[in-house]
């Protein structure tokens, strides 16, 4: 017996009978989408050109939609998505709401999770239902490690359709990491630290968080020095190859990206808690508090550093990973609140 038969929670929800949905694609006005680009006929997060440059990893990673948000109003009672996609993250460590599905929050609040069915490949359609026809501001988080083709949302026909922009009138903030970073393993988008902040201070966002694959090149800092940005938040450490890697690349990202940008607040980060480590992560740990040093011995003011080793503090810390690495929604919740303080005095 399948457990949808079971239990009812776990079925997929349909649309009434008789009720028919107008779909449009997010990319068309009044729509919105956030944190992202389109090209080669799918969404992405940096150029292609870029990502081919950089290495294998980012190449392959670089179409995944980890920070891209669609946001619209509307009075419909009745929501839908229709995704096509050209790959899937399926991971036995991670769950397919989070690696390959789709969120709904009106304003700050979460609403539902438009949940993939299983063994899906190309795409697929779900939908949700509203209590009444009232007018809502709504915002739908792209999945975390999936490819997506297109997006269209199903509003019934003679539904208010309008822009909503949730967002302060401030530069977002860029975000370059690793697979944390992108943000395994939440259980759903929504829930990686990044999107959290972004609700919290009411700014957004590009994620640039490549599993594996966030090395430090030149190529990787020349473009993000080019982006428009309030706020950069540089925590590739745990990706580089080696210790010597890093130390060999990380004051030079930092300076790349100072040179173009002379005021910009810089944050520093580390990878959460080093406790059950190699020492080489506190070695890591050591050089990027050394760029961070040098930098305010040379007067810089605008660079900060956020110790990742105090994400996870006391008794909780062992419920904060799902494999003693990444994070699960607790260990983002911490993570969201070490970054809120010093990016809320950034952004006053």
């Amino acid at each position: 017996m399948r457990i949808e038969e079971i239990d009812k929670n776990f079925k997929l929800q349909g649309l009434p009978e008789g009720v028919e949905l107008q779909y449009t694609d997010v990319r068309e006005a009044p729509f919105k989408v956030w944190g992202l680009m389109y090209e080669d006929d799918s969404f992405c997060r940096l150029p292609d050109s870029v990502a081919k440059a950089t290495n294998p990893g980012v190449y392959s990673l670089h179409e995944h939609c980890a920070g891209g948000r669609v946001t619209f109003r509307t009075n419909s009672k009745f929501v839908a998505i229709a995704a096509k996609v050209r790959s899937i993250g399926k991971m036995s460590h991670f769950t397919t709401i989070g690696s390959a599905g789709f969120d709904l929050y009106q304003e700050n609040d979460f609403v539902y999770s438009f949940c993939p069915p299983y063994n899906y490949e190309n795409g697929y359609s779900a939908s949700y239902t509203f209590a009444d026809r009232e007018e809502r501001s709504l915002l739908i988080n792209f999945p975390l490690y999936t490819a997506v083709e297109s997006l269209y949302i199903g509003l019934e026909k003679g539904a208010t359709l309008e822009a909503y922009n949730p967002y302060r009138d401030v530069l977002p903030i860029v975000y370059y990491g690793s697979s944390i970073t992108q943000g395994g393993c939440a259980s759903r988008p929504g829930n990686a630290y990044q999107a959290k902040l972004s609700r919290e201070l009411l700014v957004d966002h590009i994620n640039l968080g490549f599993s594996g694959s966030a090395r430090g090149e030149q190529v990787m800092a020349d473009y993000i020095a080019s982006l428009p940005m309030s706020v950069f938040v540089m925590d590739y450490d745990h990706n580089a190859p080696s210790p010597e890697h890093l130390r060999n690349t990380h004051e030079s990202f930092y300076k790349t990206v100072r040179e173009k940008n002379p005021t910009l607040p810089i944050v520093m980060t580390t990878a959460p808690d080093i406790s059950h480590r190699p020492a080489s992560f506190e070695e890591r740990r050591r050089i990027v508090m050394d760029t961070y040093l040098k930098a305010r011995a040379a007067g810089d003011a605008n660079v900060y550093f956020i110790d990742g080793a105090s994400f996870y503090q006391g008794t909780d810390k062992d419920y904060c990973t799902v494999d003693g690495c990444h994070p699960n929604d607790m260990g983002f919740y911490q993570m969201a609140k070490g970054f809120l303080p010093t990016l809320k005095k950034l952004l006053k």
